[in-house]
């Protein structure tokens, strides 16, 4: 009898001994009676044991390591709700400091005591308050000169994150993309204000851009926008996404102007855990002044026997991740950010002059900017390949490196690439044991007899995999290799 019960779990049933074992996760429906925590913890636990190990997932942006302190105190912390302003006011008095400080480290001109802006679930949301406050401002400008507001359109580069693409769909406001090229690898200034109109909310650049990790020329935009809405009487702004770029430009590049230091700049969005260096998830919006935060957009709620003003698209939310941004920033400081950012870089920076030096790869840019890059197949390499770099990437998963392969954006998708992002808790170490890897991988590649499956579905399409900017069988003209 006690046999049955033990098998059946209690406080002395031993894991692996248990009936639990012996039975099915559940995929459907609930299990009828209770466990152990243990064995709870363990069968959830086994779920992920096959996965790569998040520090070896070079396609992620999203940060991996904190440390035990950062970790203690955002687990404690774990079952805070920070829309509960009365019960955690000092959580609510937190999320003001960071917005200070963030308002800060992008040359805020705003003298108030409280900087305007808002938390967010990531970069995506603050993305959405964004662009939500830019639609709102033209449709009140607009409402005030008689004007329809039935056709709003923002511009910006092909290379968008999907966000923007959802936040077209959702509030029907047209996206206007500013195809990449061989010539023009980032945002256009020129080209993006052809795409402008009066209906034309906002263009929004990207600094960091998810696809190749470069900068939109933020400051040759603004320059442009201004002679532009001096010409038309628009009065056209700025939305900058710097999801990753934020926390990257003002530690490693404090001259270069591409935040609030500029006419045109409104807002900007970032992402606490990219390069803010915070677990997810974690966003935050900035606007230049509060009068560029539309009175709308702040719902205030009887909640808890208290008025409560939220600006959000979510209502709960939690309160760890504030918690966690407040901690990195008394922890790490100025100078503590700008060094981790700095080995970030310089390991990324590493990894692309190896890789470049490699016999197969050509690197997309000749400059790191970011720490992330990504490269793509030489084209005469190419020529007698048996093998593509999705291959390559099945290759080195099976060591437990996570390396993306994938497609561009518009007007360059028939180019194959990967990327490496680099991030805290990534050293030139790993970096080494990565890069072997890769050259393992490579050898056995090149030992192939015959073509592999995705090589072969490339070729009978007519398609040359990772020849970036050369001609391929869609009739497109891209750069030709330097």
């Amino acid at each position: 009898m006690n046999d049955i019960l033990l098998r059946k779990g209690d406080a002395k049933t031993p894991t692996f001994g248990s009936d639990k074992m012996l039975q099915p996760a559940p995929v459907d429906r609930i299990p009828e009676h209770p466990t152990t925590p243990e064995i709870a913890y363990q069968m959830v636990k086994d779920e992920t044991f096959a996965q790569t190990q998040p520090r070896l997932n070079m396609a992620t942006f999203v940060t991996t390591y904190m440390d035990d302190y950062a970790t203690k105190l955002m687990n404690e912390a774990i079952d805070i709700n920070y829309i509960d302003e009365t019960e955690y006011p000092r959580i609510a008095l937190m999320n003001a400091k960071c917005i200070n400080i963030m308002a800060n480290l992008w040359n805020s001109p705003e003298e108030a005591q409280w900087k305007a802006g808002a938390v967010a679930i990531g970069s995506s949301e603050a993305c959405m308050l964004g662009g939500i406050a830019a639609w709102l401002r033209w449709k009140e400008r607009r409402k005030s000169q008689g004007r329809p507001t039935d056709k709003p359109n923002f511009v910006i580069s092909s290379a968008f994150q999907v966000v923007w693409e959802k936040f077209a769909q959702l509030w029907q406001i047209e996206m206007r993309t500013v195809p990449l090229s061989a010539e023009k690898i980032t945002l256009d200034p020129d080209d993006a204000l052809a795409m402008c109109d009066e209906n034309t909310i906002c263009v929004v650049p990207t600094a960091g851009v998810t696809w190749t990790g470069l900068n939109d020329d933020v400051e040759a935009l603004d320059d442009a926008l201004d002679r532009y809405n001096k010409k038309t009487g628009y009065d056209i702004p700025i939305h900058v996404d710097a999801a990753s770029g934020g926390f990257i430009l003002p530690f490693l590049h404090p001259e270069h102007k591409w935040d609030f230091r500029l006419k045109w700049v409104l807002s900007i969005s970032t992402s606490g855990h990219k390069f803010g260096l915070v677990y997810p998830g974690l966003g935050w919006v900035v606007w230049k002044d509060k009068k560029y935060l539309p009175g709308p957009m702040a719902f205030s709620v009887n909640y808890l026997g208290a008025n409560i003003t939220q600006v959000g698209l979510n209502f709960s939310r939690p309160a760890a991740q504030i918690l966690g941004q407040y901690y990195q920033f008394i922890r790490l400081g100025f100078e503590g950010y700008k060094a981790i950012q700095s080995n970030s870089m310089q390991v990324a920076q590493y990894l692309h002059d190896e890789i470049g030096k490699m016999a197969p790869f050509t690197n997309y840019s000749d400059k790191v900017v970011n720490p992330l890059f990504i490269w793509y197949m030489n084209v005469d390499y190419n020529k007698t390949a048996k093998w593509t770099l999705y291959d390559l990437q099945d290759k080195l998963r099976q060591s437990g490196w996570m390396v993306p392969a994938y497609t561009l954006p518009d007007n360059l998708e028939d180019n194959v690439v990967m990327r490496i992002v680099v991030r805290q808790g990534f050293s030139r170490d790993m970096a080494d044991m990565l890069l072997h890897d890769i050259t393992e991988a490579v050898a056995d590649l090149e030992k192939l007899e015959y073509p592999t499956p995705s090589r072969s579905t490339l070729e009978k399409n007519g398609e040359v995999q990772g020849s970036v900017f050369t001609h391929t069988g869609s009739g497109r003209r891209h750069r030709k290799t330097k």
